[in-house]
């Protein structure tokens, strides 16, 4: 079975989130959750709670914004008294 990028989520504080989503992605969603669930052999998992480390894990892994968001720190002076 081929290894999901996400592992099993943090019991964390519910934080709301409300967005549109096209329903295709709501499809995928739902499908990423079950397999996440039987993978991890957790509860169901709503599709909700996947958005969150899914993004933190897009951008986590995004070489060009972790590039430019170094370059961009450097570039900025030094505010420290």
């Amino acid at each position: 079975m081929a290894k999901l990028k996400l592992g099993a989520l943090a019991d964390d504080k519910p934080v709301r989130l409300t967005i549109d989503v096209p329903a295709m992605l709501h499809r995928e969603l739902l499908a990423y959750a079950d397999l996440l669930a039987r993978e991890t052999g957790s509860a169901p998992i709503a599709p909700a709670k996947l958005i969150v480390p899914m993004v933190e894990r897009f951008i986590a892994t995004d070489r060009g914004f972790t590039r430019l968001k170094r370059e961009s720190a450097a570039a900025r002076p030094d505010t420290r008294g």
